[in-house]
């Protein structure tokens, strides 16, 4: 085989130039805080749709969804569902609310927005809305830097301690400089490449297995459960996966470096046109990678890691150039998501904590000054702890987007629907969501009974409705 690493890593410093570059001309035009948080409310659909879905599902729709289809065969397809609840969640019944109601309260953070919702002058639920965003983003972010030294590592054979700086550092310059609106032009350019690699890859692979008659003629020889829908499950451990798999998508609406696009977004007919651009991008991608997965127990059998899947299909079934530009896809989908998070952990401290709590009354320069001190600092503390390699990391971003889903999911849906709800109700809600997370997680119950995010969704929705604004009795 070809050594192909040479090329991937030209295409890689090219795409990491491009990405600067961005960042570089973004700032430019980048003048007060709301251009910062939110670019200046003026994201069109395709950017708003691409930039959000891409951030939202990051390199675990690249590798971890080929990777299940490779164990798991058809009955994959049964998580697209809950993907697609989360979808419908997001842009029926959140973006185009959350949109206005932001833009009529002047919101410019989640925190912010459920602290003008109520009248509360306490701060209380901003403090608690940062600490569980802050808590979350930090492991969230800094799994994700370990996964960029990982994939370095495998395709380059760079030890982790080189890469995450080098790649950390190409996110937080570009974050710092431009702020939002730098993150969500990358995130769309990181989404088309996310996209466009699944879509070739699995192409070439059904190509090199003969067409679709001929792919399914092989699958069925190896393995003749792989093309069942229960891929030979018993009805009551499909049923139970099933339940769990469709759970993954009450988590949508709760995580804010998502739903902050919706608020980003220009105007109704954005939030109209981008749901469309959302579902197309959302189908393709996966589509593709349980297409890539079904094939690959073809063409490469007995992975010992079924995630290798891609990397392996892509040194394998495409020309160097395009392999390079795919496996840059990798570090793409995990960049996007990065990105995205810390400038929501940053935004929670620069703008609600330092801002809003301790100095009321600061200069746009002075708060852009702020802002961008807080990505550097958070960026270099999520990078430090990525280079302590700990398991104790991937531990907590298994329910990183439970205790997001659940904290804030319920609360964000209560106050665009219901004019019943209180702050109390809204500061029980987020940490009964978040608790229950937290316990159902480490007490086992999310393997012997259900994924921890439907019951914590359920009971943080639960305690929200029960201590809502009662009518008098007339």
């Amino acid at each position: 085989m070809v050594d192909t690493s040479g090329i991937i890593g030209a295409v890689f410093i090219i795409y990491g130039l491009i990405m600067l570059w961005i960042g570089y001309a973004v700032s430019r035009s980048t003048y007060s805080p709301t251009d910062f948080f939110l670019a200046n409310r003026s994201l069109k659909a395709w950017v708003t749709a691409i930039s959000s879905t891409a951030s939202s599902e990051s390199a675990w729709a690249v590798l971890g969804t080929v990777g299940l289809a490779y164990k798991e065969g058809l009955s994959a397809l049964w998580f697209f569902p809950g993907c697609l609840l989360g979808y419908a969640l997001n842009w029926i019944f959140v973006a185009e609310r959350l949109r206005k109601h932001s833009r009529e309260k002047n919101s410019l953070t989640i925190p912010d927005y459920l602290e003008t919702h109520f009248p509360d002058n306490s701060d209380l639920i901003r403090i608690i809305s940062v600490t569980i965003i802050f808590a979350c983003m930090m492991a969230y972010t800094a799994a994700q830097f370990l996964a960029i030294g990982k994939t370095f590592d495998a395709i380059f054979g760079i030890s982790h301690l080189v890469s995450i700086p080098i790649g950390g550092t190409i996110i937080i310059i570009y974050t710092m400089m431009g702020g939002f609106r730098a993150v969500a032009w990358t995130d769309f350019i990181q989404g088309l490449i996310m996209v466009i690699g699944l879509v070739l890859l699995s192409l070439a692979a059904v190509l090199e297995l003969g067409g679709f008659s001929a792919m399914i003629h092989k699958v069925n020889e190896v393995s003749p459960i792989t093309l069942t829908w229960m891929g030979g499950k018993t009805i009551s451990v499909f049923l139970g996966s099933t339940i769990g798999l469709l759970g993954i998508g009450l988590g949508y609406p709760g995580q804010p470096h998502v739903i902050t696009r919706y608020m980003a977004a220009k105007d109704s007919k954005t939030i109209k046109q981008g749901m469309w651009i959302a579902f197309s991008w959302g189908t393709l991608m996966y589509i593709s990678a349980i297409l890539l997965g079904i094939c690959g127990q073809v063409l490469f059998p007995g992975l010992a890691d079924a995630e290798h899947l891609f990397p392996t299909a892509a040194e394998n079934l495409l020309p160097t150039f395009f392999t390079a530009i795919v496996l840059t896809g990798v570090l793409a989908a995990i960049m996007s998501t990065v990105s995205s998070q810390i400038i929501v952990a940053a935004s929670a401290i620069a703008h609600d904590i330092y801002s809003k709590v301790i100095h009321c009354s600061l200069t746009p320069n002075r708060i852009l000054s702020i802002s961008r001190l807080t990505i550097f600092l958070v960026g270099l503390g999520a990078m430090l702890v990525a280079l302590i390699d700990t398991r104790v990391i991937f531990w907590f971003v298994l329910f990183a987007w439970s205790g997001l889903g659940a904290s804030f999911g319920p609360v964000i849906l209560f106050t665009l629907y219901s004019k019943k709800i209180t702050s109390s109700g809204a500061i029980g809600g987020m940490l009964t969501g978040f608790f229950t997370t937290i316990i159902w997680k480490t007490t086992g119950l999310s393997d012997d009974i259900v994924y921890e995010l439907v019951p914590a969704f359920l009971l943080s929705s639960f305690v929200i409705w029960v201590m809502r604004r009662r009518q008098p009795i007339r």
